[in-house]
C-alpha cells in the first residue's frame, strides 16, 4: 500500500475501516486482528490496557513527541528550579518510562536518582542507555500503586511525561499517591506533569492521522467517556506495506487545576504550586495530544510522623517455636545437637528476658508440637525453629503451614517463601527476571547421568536444595574437570536424589544485607556486612561453607571475621535495591539476610536469599545489628515489633492496640 493510495482513499482511518469491515474483519496478513469501526471506544478499553502498551512500538508513535534533548533539558530545568534540587538529593523518578529525566539528572551530577516503571521492556531500555553513557542510575520495575523502595527516603518524587490517571478508578491514583506520600522524606517535594484536563476536554482531536516515519502511519480516534472524566484513545498503527500492525485502545483521567489540587490535599500533600504550563518542542509538531498542554505543579509531603518505642507489646504473651534437641539432625555436626547448640539457646532466652512486658514459653519438643499448640493456643508464635519440623530442613516450611492451619499468628516467611527459597536454582531464575546480577550456572539434575563441566575454573558445586551450608565444603571449589567430576560423585552419594549445581567460583568480596520490617509498614536495611577472609591460610579457598558454622576445630571457624563494609554509595545502594526487590517479590517477611559477592570485575552478584535467617547471637544478622549499636535483645525487640505489626494489619480485629505516642521528627534535607 503506497502513501499516493493512502491519500486516495480518504487516508485515514475510516477508508481503512470501510475496506476491513467489507473483507468480513479477516486478520491481516501479520495476524493482527482490528475491530474496524466502533461506536463506543469506552466499550472496548481494557481495563489493564497500561500493561502491553508501553513497548518498542510506542516510543515510535507516542513517545516520540518528547524524544529529544530539547524537551528534556528544558523539563529538568524547570524540574530542578522549581523542586530546589540539590546534588546530594535522594530522587524517585515514578513512571520513568526509558529514563530520559533521570539520565539528564544523573548527567547533571545528581548522585542518587531512582527510577521506576511498570514496562519491562522500558526499564530494560533505560538501563541500556545508562551503561551506554557510564551513568549510576538505578532502574527497577514496579507497580506506582505499591512500589517499596524503603519509607521516607526520598526528598524528591517526579511523575512527569503526562504518566498519572491510567488507571480506571480514582482510588487507583490515590493510591499511587500514597506510595508517593510513604516514599518520601518528611516535607519532601512531589513533582507532577500532567495534561491539563479542562483545556484537553474542549480542544481533543475526535480524529486524526499523521506518518510518524517512512514507514508507518497511525488513525487516532477520541472521546470522552460517559462520565467526562476520562479521555479514550483508540490507535490504528499500519506499516505501509505489512497493512495493520496495532489496534489498541488506552485511557487517562482529564484533571482540572482545582480537582488535583483538591486530591493531593485529600492525600495528605500541602502547599500545592502551579509553576507553568508545558508544550513539548517536537519535530513531529502535530496531533501532540495529551502532551499538548501540560501543568507543571508541587506538592509538599506532610511532616512524618515516628512512633516512639511502645509502652507495652501488641501481643504480649509470645510462644517460642525451636528445634528439638532430643532428635537427631542431619545438619548439626556429628548428627546431633551439641553444646555450642544449647549456648545459643540459653543466649536466647536471656535476650528475650530483657524485653519488658513480654511473657514467653517456649516449645521445643516435636513429638507433642501439635497437640501442644491445640491444647493452648497462642496468641501469638516466634518461629525460630529453622532446623525443621522434627529437625528436617526440608520441612522448614510445615512449621508455618501447621501454623496457618491451626490459625495462629507467628512471626517470619510463611510456607511459600520457605518453599520457594530453599531451591537455589529458583532463587536464581527470580532474581535474573529482577536483574539482579547472578553468577554462571548449570543445572545438574539427580537423574542425569552427565554434567556440563564449566569451562571456566575455578567452579563451585553445591547442592540445588539445602541449607546451613551442607554439602559446601572447601573441596566444593575445584579447579580442573578431574575434581569438578570427583567431587560431583561425592555428592550424589551423600545426597542421593538431589539436584547439583555447578557455578562459577566468584573470589572479590563478599557482603550481607539484614532487612527487618515489612513493605508498606517500615523496613530498617541494617549496616551491610563484609565477610572478612584476610587471616584464613592462603592455601584454602575463601568461603563460607559447612567448615566455617559447624566445626569449630576448622580454620574456617577460627580464621573468618567479619566487620561492617566501606563501600562507595553506588555499590551499597545496589546492594540495598536488590535485596529490598527480592525480600518482596520472594514473599519474605519480618526479617530476611541476602548474600553477594562480587565476581573478578568487581560486579555484584546475588548468592543466596534467606527468609527466616539465622537468628543466633554470634549470627551474621545479630552482628550487623552490632554494628548500628544494637544488642541482642534489641534485635529480637524489632524483629518481634515487626511481626507483630504485620499481623495486626493483616487482621485488624486481631486486637485493638491503644493509640501509640507520636511526635514530629524535623525535615531531612
Amino acid at each position: 500500500m503506497s502513501k499516493k493510495a493512502i491519500g486516495q482513499n480518504g487516508a485515514g482511518r475510516n477508508g481503512a475501516a470501510r475496506l476491513h469491515a467489507a473483507k468480513g474483519n479477516l486478520p491481516r496478513a501479520n495476524g493482527v486482528r482490528t475491530l474496524g469501526p466502533v461506536s463506543d471506544l469506552e466499550r472496548h478499553l481494557p481495563p489493564d490496557w497500561w500493561r502491553t502498551l508501553f513497548n518498542s512500538l510506542y516510543l515510535e508513535t507516542d513517545g516520540d513527541v518528547v524524544e529529544n534533548d530539547r524537551n528534556t533539558i528544558a523539563e529538568v530545568d524547570l524540574l530542578v528550579r522549581s523542586a530546589g534540587l540539590e546534588p546530594n538529593d535522594r530522587i524517585l523518578d515514578l513512571c520513568c518510562g526509558q529514563g530520559r529525566h533521570v539520565l539528564e539528572l544523573a548527567r547533571r551530577g545528581f548522585k542518587h536518582v531512582t527510577g521506576i516503571d511498570r514496562s519491562r521492556y522500558l526499564v530494560r531500555l533505560a538501563r541500556k542507555r545508562a551503561r551506554q553513557r557510564g551513568l549510576a542510575v538505578s532502574f527497577h520495575e514496579g507497580d506506582a500503586r505499591k512500589f517499596r523502595l524503603g519509607d521516607g527516603v526520598f526528598h524528591c518524587v517526579t511523575i512527569l511525561g503526562n504518566s498519572f490517571g491510567y488507571f480506571d478508578r480514582e482510588e487507583d491514583d490515590i493510591a499511587v499517591l500514597e506510595s508517593v506520600k510513604r516514599a518520601l522524606a518528611s516535607s519532601g517535594t512531589l513533582v507532577m506533569d500532567i495534561t491539563d484536563g479542562e483545556w484537553m476536554k474542549k480542544n481533543f482531536e475526535p480524529r486524526s492521522w499523521e506518518w510518524v516515519d517512512q514507514n508507518h502511519f497511525v488513525c487516532r480516534e477520541r472521546a470522552l467517556d460517559a462520565d467526562g472524566e476520562r479521555l479514550i484513545s483508540r490507535e490504528v498503527v499500519v506499516h505501509a506495506e505489512r497493512g495493520v500492525i496495532a489496534d489498541q485502545f488506552y485511557a487517562e483521567r482529564l484533571y482540572s487545576k482545582a480537582r488535583i489540587e483538591a486530591l493531593l490535599e485529600r492525600v495528605g500533600f500541602g502547599n500545592v504550586r502551579f509553576h507553568a504550563f508545558v508544550a513539548p518542542d517536537s519535530t513531529r509538531n502535530q496531533d501532540l495530544g495529551m502532551m499538548a498542554n501540560r501543568m507543571f505543579l508541587t506538592a509538599e509531603a506532610p511532616r512524618r510522623v515516628e512512633r516512639t518505642r511502645r509502652s507495652a507489646p501488641l501481643i504480649p504473651d509470645v510462644t517460642v517455636v525451636l528445634g528439638d534437641p532430643r532428635l537427631p539432625d542431619p545438619v548439626k555436626r556429628n548428627g546431633s545437637w551439641n553444646p555450642e547448640d544449647f549456648e545459643t539457646i540459653a543466649r536466647l532466652k536471656a535476650a528475650l528476658e530483657e524485653l519488658p512486658n513480654y511473657r514467653f514459653r517456649y516449645l521445643d519438643n516435636h513429638a507433642s508440637l501439635i497437640a501442644d499448640l491445640r491444647k493452648e493456643r497462642p496468641a501469638f508464635v516466634l518461629n525460630l525453629c529453622d532446623e525443621g519440623y522434627e529437625n528436617d530442613a526440608f520441612r522448614e516450611l510445615h512449621v508455618p503451614a501447621l501454623l496457618e492451619m491451626l490459625g495462629v499468628p507467628y512471626s517470619g516467611a510463611g510456607p511459600a517463601a520457605l518453599g520457594l527459597c530453599y531451591n537455589k536454582s529458583l532463587v536464581r531464575a527470580i532474581a535474573q527476571s529482577l536483574d539482579v546480577p547472578v553468577p554462571a550456572e548449570t543445572y545438574f539434575s539427580a537423574d542425569d547421568q552427565a554434567a556440563t563441566i564449566p569451562s571456566v575454573f575455578p567452579a563451585l558445586i553445591k547442592p540445588c536444595y539445602g541449607d546451613s551450608s551442607i554439602g559446601i565444603t572447601k573441596d566444593a571449589v575445584v579447579h580442573s574437570w578431574e575434581e569438578a567430576l570427583a567431587y560431583l560423585s561425592r555428592l550424589r552419594e551423600q545426597m542421593p536424589g538431589r539436584p547439583i549445581l555447578l557455578q562459577e567460583f566468584l573470589t572479590g568480596p563478599e557482603y550481607s544485607v539484614g532487612i527487618v520490617g515489612n513493605p508498606g509498614l517500615g523496613m530498617r536495611v541494617l549496616p551491610v556486612l563484609e565477610v572478612d577472609y584476610s587471616k584464613l591460610d592462603p592455601g584454602l579457598p575463601r568461603l563460607l561453607g559447612y567448615e566455617s558454622k559447624w566445626e569449630p576445630s576448622s580454620p574456617y571457624w577460627t580464621q573468618i571475621a567479619y566487620r561492617e563494609a566501606q563501600l562507595e554509595e553506588d555499590a551499597r545502594r545496589r546492594l540495598v535495591d536488590y535485596s529490598t526487590v527480592l525480600f518482596e517479590r520472594l514473599g519474605c517477611r519480618d526479617y530476611a539476610r541476602f548474600d553477594f559477592r562480587a565476581d573478578a570485575a568487581g560486579e555484584l552478584k546475588l548468592l543466596e536469599a534467606n527468609p527466616n535467617p539465622g537468628w543466633c547471637w554470634d549470627g551474621k544478622l545479630n552482628i550487623m545489628a552490632s554494628f548500628s549499636g544494637l544488642r541482642y535483645a534489641d534485635l529480637l525487640r524489632l524483629i518481634l515489633e515487626a511481626a507483630q505489626e504485620r499481623v495486626v494489619a493483616q487482621m485488624p480485629g486481631l486486637l485493638q492496640p491503644s493509640e501509640p505516642r507520636i511526635r514530629l521528627v524535623a525535615g531531612t534535607r
